[in-house]
C-alpha cells in the first residue's frame, strides 16, 4: 500500500464529491432497486449524494484524496437535521422517493440509538480503477486516530460481503440485522465499532 495524500474537502467540490461517490456506488445492488431505470442513475445519484455531502461538509467530516478517486464522509451523532430533506428528495428522486424514504427508514431503524455519541461513517467511495490499492484503508485509518484519540465510536452500513470483509478487518462487527430492504442481491449490514479497537 502507498501512502496517498488526504485532505478536507471545501464547499466548492460538493458536486465533484457526490460524482465520486456515484460512480462508486454504480453496480451496487441496492442502487438497482432504489432506482430501477438505470439510465437515470447518473442523474439521480449525484444529486442524492450531493444533499449528503453538502450536509457533512457543515456539520461533520468529507475527506478525499488528492486526486479525488476517493472520499469519506462522516455525519457525527448527534447532529442537526438535513433541512427541507423530504422536498428536496422528491426533487431529486422524482418517482422513486419512497423507495429512498424506505431505504432511510430501514436505515434509521437500524441505526443504534442506545450507544451514546459516535461518528457515522455515511459513505466511503473508491473509484472503481483504484479499487483493491488500500486507498480506502488509509482513509479508514485516518479518521479512526482522530475518534480513537477522542475515545468516540464509530457506526456504518457496509454496502455487501466485501465491504463488510473490509470493516470488520478495522475493528467492525454487526450490531444489528441486515437492512429489511425488498430487493434480491447483496444485503447491506449495521456495524459498530468501540473506540480503540483494533484493526484485524
Amino acid at each position: 500500500m502507498t501512502s496517498t495524500h488526504i485532505r478536507q474537502a471545501t464547499d466548492g467540490e460538493e458536486e465533484d464529491v457526490a460524482r465520486l461517490i456515484a460512480t462508486s456506488f454504480r453496480d451496487l445492488d441496492v442502487n438497482q432497486w432504489l432506482v430501477p431505470d438505470r439510465e437515470r442513475h447518473d442523474d439521480v445519484f449525484p444529486r442524492f449524494f450531493r444533499i449528503i455531502v453538502g450536509h457533512a461538509l457543515r456539520h461533520g467530516t468529507v475527506q478525499v484524496t488528492e486526486d479525488m478517486s476517493a472520499a469519506a464522509v462522516w455525519i457525527p451523532v448527534p447532529s442537526p437535521e438535513i433541512p427541507d430533506y423530504d422536498a428536496r428528495l422528491l426533487e431529486v428522486c422524482g418517482p422513486w422517493a419512497d423507495r429512498f424514504r424506505r431505504f432511510d427508514d430501514a436505515m434509521h431503524e437500524a441505526h443504534p440509538a442506545d450507544r451514546g455519541d459516535h461518528d457515522h461513517l455515511a459513505l466511503l467511495a473508491v473509484l472503481p480503477g483504484r479499487q483493491g490499492h488500500g486507498i480506502g484503508t488509509e482513509l479508514i485509518r485516518l479518521h479512526h486516530d482522530e475518534l480513537d484519540r477522542a475515545g468516540r465510536p464509530a457506526y456504518l452500513e457496509a454496502s455487501n460481503s466485501a465491504s463488510r470483509r473490509l470493516y470488520a478487518r478495522h475493528g467492525y462487527t454487526d450490531c444489528a440485522e441486515p437492512l429489511d430492504l425488498p430487493y434480491e442481491g447483496e444485503r447491506m449490514y449495521p456495524m459498530w465499532r468501540p473506540a480503540g479497537a483494533a484493526a484485524g
